[in-house]
């Protein structure tokens, strides 16, 4: 799968994550998608959230390696 193909990919199940962080103040940006490492930027309220650390790794992480082959870590970037 292309790196292209896979940003696609990440871009669809962040629409399906992206009403829970809203409507908790926060949001994330894709940064880039690199050696299936997504790289996202965790923005608003997520971003200074002390609890972001945990909904970064279990739950989107999870949530994209589970519907995106070759997706093998999430990555914070800031």
């Amino acid at each position: 799968m292309t790196e292209a193909m896979m940003e696609s990919q990440v871009m669809e199940v962040l629409d399906k994550l992206r009403p829970f962080l809203l409507r908790d103040g926060g949001d994330c940006e894709l940064v880039d998608v690199e050696d299936g490492i997504v790289k996202l930027r965790l923005l608003g309220a997520c971003g200074s959230c002390p609890s972001s650390t945990i909904t970064l790794k279990a739950g989107i992480e999870r949530a994209l390696m589970e519907e995106i082959p070759g997706v093998v870590e999430v990555e914070q970037v800031f």
